[in-house]
């Protein structure tokens, strides 16, 4: 088992693809590729039966909490995943998060069965959060992402992600499923990650390129996406009752 503790300023940028390929360029001395490569990440974020926690999260409070089981990779009955407790305070990101074997997490989130083998205070937080706030339901977000981390500051992390995806009503990552895009093609999402001040030489490329700061949560964009969905089945629900009604209105019934 293996508890992870973060602790950064976390700023999101949206991207075209011509400011996605110049921003490489710039960003080559500085930063480099991660062991993975373009990899796919998979994340499950519960909520309630009403989604009162992305609710809460989309009016902004200065605090605010989610919890999430995310896979890296190709998803399989062996796949080590991560069960993470993400809280954002005054801007601020604090990730607490333990590792887990898919079945052992699955038998705890969805089963109720504590998983007493992996027991450690961040799991102890996380089962609180539990108790608390009776996660029924799941929304499955998944991307392609290419990480990079400073060549001299290690510290500082940049990750694109692309091909941003959703699937609705999903509480177990092996579940196969019709996803929903959540971003536009060659779209970018970018996320500058620093513990301090960000770089001059990094400021200074962002402002060259026209890039600037864009408050963009994946959940909630699954969400609006979602709501949209839902609005417009109601709609076209609407209207073909009311056509239905028309349609019947024109006969003359007699059931004697």
């Amino acid at each position: 088992m293996a508890g992870n503790i973060f602790e950064r300023v976390e700023i999101k940028y949206l991207l075209t693809k011509e400011q996605y390929d110049a921003l490489r360029i710039k960003l080559e001395p500085y930063m480099q590729v991660d062991e993975y490569g373009l990899s796919t990440i998979s994340s499950i974020y519960y909520d309630t039966a009403n989604y009162d926690l992305i609710r809460t999260s989309m009016e902004k409070p200065v605090y605010k909490e989610k919890l999430r089981l995310r896979a890296y990779g190709n998803i399989t009955e062996d796949s080590t995943v991560f069960l993470e407790l993400k809280k954002k305070y005054d801007g601020v990101v604090y990730k607490r998060r333990i590792s887990l074997p898919i079945k052992v997490a699955s038998d705890y989130l969805e089963r109720g069965i504590y998983p007493e083998k992996y027991d450690s205070q961040i799991l102890r937080e996380i089962d609180y959060f539990l108790i608390m706030n009776h996660p029924e339901t799941g929304t499955l977000i998944a991307y392609d992402r290419m990480a990079m981390f400073g060549r001299e500051d290690k510290e500082l992390r940049i990750t694109f992600d692309a091909n941003l995806r959703t699937a609705f009503n999903k509480k177990n990552l092996l579940e196969t499923s019709v996803d929903k895009p959540i971003t536009r093609k060659n779209e970018y999402l970018m996320e500058i990650k620093v513990l301090g001040n960000m770089p001059l030489w990094l400021t200074n490329a962002l402002t060259e390129l026209n890039i600037y700061p864009h408050s963009f949560s994946k959940y909630a964009e699954a969400m609006n996406l979602y709501s949209a969905y839902a609005k417009r089945n109601s709609e076209l629900n609407k209207e073909e009752h009311k056509n239905a009604y028309k349609y019947i209105g024109n006969y003359n019934y007699n059931f004697t």
